[in-house]
């Protein structure tokens, strides 16, 4: 016959199962809460179906439909570029805005500020604070704006050789020019040639923001839809063969405005997470990019019209199949 336990080993049992219990308990609550916050959806990417993006390029071009296109005027765009990855057939200019200055406003900002000319910043100037690259740099996110015919020494404020100030939205803010400041360090550290582009890429020190502007020419405001062709087959490979772009990039190529109406215009998008030689008919506008980027690098609040807009993520599938361009397209530099 078994003896009873005295009470104090009874006790003593009891204490350690309820200790053991407690911490138990305490682990499955740790571990839900550590699994929970992992889990949590982020702002970026992923929450919104778009893929894990890590760097952004984005080249503006000029007062075209996309419908004037073909493969004869600018086989680049129309085999090359659109082969290689997604398009829209629906993009447009926000409605009735024009001309230039505030649809590039529109990409900065969400609104155009009830701009409906070209003016230089002297009369155009913003004090606002809530724009895109602002909220960037508050967030540690970097960014630069490549100008093709600026010299880099200091803040471009207006128009010179084939550079147009209307066409470089971040220099009408006030915060960006330190108030109309051409000497501002803050303004010339962003904004940098576009022959410096090619540089940092090679060393690998390009920001995570980065807004293109050829110049008048190049851009097919001046100049031809052919030498704007040319201009996008002589410098997109550069982008397409970095670091930056091949571990989690993406290049945008699209146009300002449509050159008679709203559009539409163009809108590609290049990716290792990009669709191959996809196109849809989704009704987007530049509120469309600006809430993709925002998306993209978890940016709060969506600005002006992003709060509503159609993102970009059905260009993108959530995981890269490969970190190089298709196999079937041939990538050429100059």
């Amino acid at each position: 016959m078994k003896r009873a336990p005295a009470p104090s080993t009874i006790s003593s049992s009891r204490s350690f199962q309820t200790l053991s219990q407690r911490l138990l308990v305490g682990l499955i609550v740790i571990g839900v809460l550590t699994f929970g916050f992992l889990k949590a959806p982020s702002t970026r990417g992923a929450a919104s179906g778009l893929p894990p993006i890590h760097t952004v390029f984005i080249i503006l071009m000029e007062n075209h439909d996309w419908s004037d296109f073909t493969a004869s005027n600018a086989p680049y765009i129309r085999t090359t570029l659109v082969g290689m990855g997604a398009h829209a057939e629906q993009f447009f200019n926000p409605p009735n805005i024009h001309p230039s200055l505030p649809n590039y406003l529109w990409l900065e900002a969400g609104k155009n500020f009830g701009i409906l000319d070209d003016n230089d910043p002297s009369s155009d100037h913003q004090a606002t604070t809530q724009h895109l690259v602002t909220m960037l740099t508050a967030a540690g996110i970097t960014w630069k704006a490549y100008q093709e015919d600026i010299n880099g020494n200091n803040g471009p404020l207006s128009d010179s050789n084939n550079y147009a100030v209307r066409h470089n939205p971040f220099v009408y803010f006030d915060d960006v020019t330190n108030n109309l400041s051409s000497s501002s360090a803050n303004c010339i550290q962003h904004i940098r040639p576009f022959t410096e582009l090619a540089t940092d890429l090679a060393n690998n020190t390009a920001a995570r923001y980065n807004f293109i502007t050829p110049n008048v020419i190049n851009d097919m405001h001046d100049g031809t839809i052919k030498q704007g062709d040319n201009w996008l087959k002589a410098n997109v490979p550069t982008i397409l063969n970095s670091t930056a772009y091949k571990n989690g990039g993406v290049l945008f190529v699209t146009w300002d405005e449509s050159e008679n109406s709203d559009g539409p215009i163009g809108m590609i998008a290049l990716s290792p997470f990009a669709k191959v030689n996809y196109s849809n008919s989704i009704h987007y506008d530049h509120s469309s990019t600006l809430r993709t980027i925002q998306e993209i690098f978890g940016i709060t609040p969506l600005l002006g019209g992003a709060a509503s807009a159609t993102d970009l993520s059905d260009f993108f599938t959530v995981t890269a199949s490969t970190v190089n361009p298709p196999t079937n397209v041939k990538v050429t530099t100059k």
